[in-house]
């Protein structure tokens, strides 16, 4: 998959193009890439960074990094994908403009969009001006119930596999596995600690069943109150595995919540408790 963030890096094609943010890439954005990839033609995305709600002043805690948007692009079979940097100069851009660079700049004859998918300045370009302009225009209609922010209100509330429901796939928290202090390894879990990059979306504090690294991982989130730790971290224990990943890049998915943290009246009973994440984990069941 080629990715470009001038349009002038792609080579010359006819493309039918799927555009929008795509945060998360759930299963309506990926309607879109199949609306785009029935044209017949070079199938290309055309997506934002930052997202545009932060730059117009808003936030959003985010779903995926721009890293996994990509690697989820082409798993889902795109051939280009174009990532424009979204900032006050391109927000000001009459919708024709945006349509005639960004667009056909690229080859694109086909759009495939959100039926509501809104751009340039104003948020006043729409599907029947790109219709206007000569493009061949396919309106996906929305899922029903599937939305980036209906994700984030799930996970927010720690319902991980109704959130699976909407994406297709679980949730999933990422991070680069940094040195913590050792703790899990001393009672013999040892764990990658995430440092997740600011603005993505964290699940609430609590233990998890999930995956990482290709094996079944219980994933603590949360301050380790049995420790009196202040510092908020996203910590899991791959079962079966012992080797060094420090440094490495984590993609951790979240399955199911298995219980809140709390604190024990002993070390004994905070090793039980482990113990019984670890072999819930093993019996839980991969949602979405």
């Amino acid at each position: 998959m080629n990715v470009a963030r001038e349009p002038a890096e792609l080579a010359e094609a006819r493309r039918a193009i799927a555009v929008g943010t795509f945060d998360g890439v759930h299963r309506g954005h990926l309607r879109v890439i199949d609306a785009a990839r029935s044209a017949g033609l070079r199938t290309g995305v055309v997506t934002f960074d930052p997202h545009p709600r932060v730059v117009l002043g808003g936030q959003v805690e985010l779903l995926a990094t721009l890293q996994r948007r990509l690697e989820l692009f082409d798993e889902a079979g795109v051939d280009d994908v174009l990532v424009i940097r979204f900032d006050e100069r391109l927000a000001e851009l009459l919708p024709a403009e945006f349509a005639e660079r960004m667009l056909r700049g690229i080859g694109a004859e086909t759009v495939a969009a959100g039926e509501t998918f809104r751009f340039g300045r104003g948020r006043e370009g729409d599907l029947a001006l790109l219709e206007r302009l000569g493009f061949d225009v396919r309106r996906v209609p929305l899922v029903e119930n599937v939305s980036s922010s209906r994700i984030r209100q799930l996970v927010h509330a720690g319902e991980t596999e109704a959130a699976a429901a909407l994406l297709g796939r679980p949730p999933e928290v990422e991070g680069i596995v940094v040195r913590g202090d050792g703790r899990g390894r001393e009672l013999g879990f040892p764990t990658a600690n995430l440092d997740v990059p600011e603005g993505l979306l964290v699940p609430p504090d609590g233990v998890y069943a999930g995956w990482s690294h290709d094996r079944r991982a219980a994933v603590s989130i949360g301050t380790n109150p049995h420790f009196d730790d202040v510092e908020r971290r996203v910590e899991a224990h791959l079962l079966d595995f012992d080797g060094d990943l420090y440094g490495e890049r984590l993609i951790v998915e979240l399955w199911s919540p298995i219980r809140e943290q709390r604190r024990f009246d002993s070390l004994e009973e905070l090793v039980a408790a482990i113990d019984d994440d670890v072999e819930r984990t093993r019996a839980a069941l991969r949602p979405g």
